[in-house]
């Protein structure tokens, strides 16, 4: 609660509102005897799993889950135990620490092809519940339905909880999708952590076969495609009341750092015409980056790092260094963006006086949405009475690495607490987690429809 006093008025007022109509859905529920079975199953799952936390966050009630931990490699137990325990065929461990498991064709079906889904496990410091983890445990909760049903589909249904997403303790961020499509890198085996442990330690500790990661690589030409469940991450949906949204794209971005130089001099004796301010040259950039982002009206730009090194109250600062973070949902828009926001940056050191460096750390691609695996997305919402929503996602998934070699579609769910991710008020209910599961049964179901096809 006291938490909750340091947040803005306006993100408590909607969050109070959404949570009376969440009260009103409840109570009409019970009255009518609707109970989110398959939800419920798929909100267990994740409690289950939230009880493992890196040592010095869990003692505080923290979830932090970083790769090869004690932590991690529990949850890569558990969740290789609830896959076993919802029927899947074969369970295992790879080499970097995926959980895999493979619900198998009809056996009447002859060389079946696969669908691949699934999403990550580990969690950024102090982080969320189902960020990741719901694309693990909604398929999961499809195949425990199949098995119970004993139903067969004329291909097989590959589940993988990706290890490695977020990058934290190790500069590698998409590893674990990346090392299917052949993206491992042997020179990742050398960074060390913030101990010292290096990423080859790790790896040996955990009991990994190293030398096996090259087996994982995947031929795409036996596989569908890639679906991916995730929770949205931003505001949209629960600001619309929609439980589901189709993603159209996954944002392309760039991302810089940099630094402008100035002159440090006496703030009480430097007349404002004379200032080499570099603080006043990062505001200013911030400002237009908020400025040209809003005329795309789907593009975003973030100035998250901003700094004074050695500043002080009475000194106008003569250094200041920022990060500049730019997407877009197609690469085009991307590039225009980067283009303008680098001829202002140009022109604000000009005018003022002043010179900058900048360095271009990322550039990652759009990684638009399949039409044909896009449109079944939209199929399934709309076949459980549901306006089939599209929109762009901002933040990366595995699912633009399996991009690079199939064809890949996503579905949002809605989060709760005004949709805040990367934070412990990551929530969702469910029953949305219960529309989530009936999607992808639908989708499974269209394209076992399709697949049996002579």
């Amino acid at each position: 609660f006291a938490r909750r006093l340091d947040n803005h008025p306006d993100f408590e007022l909607a969050e109070a509102l959404r949570n009376i109509h969440r009260i009103a859905e409840i109570r009409l529920a019970d009255k009518f005897g609707a109970e989110p079975a398959l939800g419920n199953e798929v909100w267990d799952w994740h409690e289950a799993l939230a009880a493992h936390s890196d040592p010095g966050f869990a003692e505080q009630g923290q979830l932090t889950v970083t790769y090869l931990t004690d932590a991690h490699r529990a949850c890569a137990a558990q969740i290789a135990g609830d896959m076993a325990a919802a029927g899947f065929d074969e369970v295992h461990i790879d080499a970097v620490g995926n959980v895999v498991g493979r619900y198998k064709a009809d056996p009447a079906i002859r060389h079946p092809k696969t669908l691949l889904t699934g999403s990550h496990y580990d969690t950024v410091r102090n982080g969320g519940k189902y960020d990741g983890r719901l694309g693990i445990f909604v398929p999961l909760a499809c195949v425990q339905a199949l098995h119970r049903a004993g139903r067969r589909l004329p291909f097989d249904f590959e589940v993988v909880g990706f290890a490695e997403e977020e990058g934290q303790r190790y500069k590698a961020t998409f590893l674990a999708s990346g090392a299917l499509i052949g993206h491992f890198r042997p020179e990742w085996l050398d960074q060390a952590d913030a101990d010292g442990v290096t990423m080859r330690q790790a790896m040996q500790h955990a009991g990994l076969a190293i030398d096996g990661i090259p087996k994982i690589k995947r031929d795409p030409s036996r596989y569908l495609g890639f679906i991916e469940v995730h929770i949205e991450q931003g505001p949209v949906l629960n600001e619309l009341n929609l439980p589901l949204g189709v993603v159209t794209s996954i944002n392309g971005s760039i991302r810089y750092v940099g630094e402008f130089i100035g002159q440090a001099s006496h703030a009480g004796t430097t007349p404002m015409d004379r200032r080499r301010d570099a603080a006043c040259a990062a505001a200013e950039l911030a400002l237009y980056l908020e400025e040209r982002a809003a005329k795309d009206g789907d593009s975003v730009a973030t100035m998250g790092l901003l700094n004074v090194p050695a500043g002080s109250i009475n000194v106008v600062p003569g250094r200041c260094a920022f990060s500049l973070d730019l997407r877009a949902p197609t690469d085009p828009q991307r590039d225009r963006l980067a283009a303008d926001v680098l001829e202002r940056l140009q022109q604000i050191a000009t005018r003022r006086g002043i010179t900058f460096k900048l360095e271009e750390t990322m550039r990652a691609s759009a990684a638009p949405s399949a039409p044909a695996w896009q449109q079944r997305w939209e199929r399934a919402v709309a076949a459980l009475g549901l306006p089939a929503f599209l929109m762009p996602s901002g933040a990366g998934h595995d699912a633009m690495k399996l991009h690079e070699v199939m064809p890949q579609a996503m579905l949002f769910v809605r989060g709760e607490n005004s949709g805040i991710s990367h934070n412990p008020l990551e929530s969702t209910t469910a029953d949305d987690m219960e529309l989530a599961v009936r999607a992808m049964q639908g989708v499974l179901d269209e394209l076992a429809a399709e697949t049996a096809k002579p």
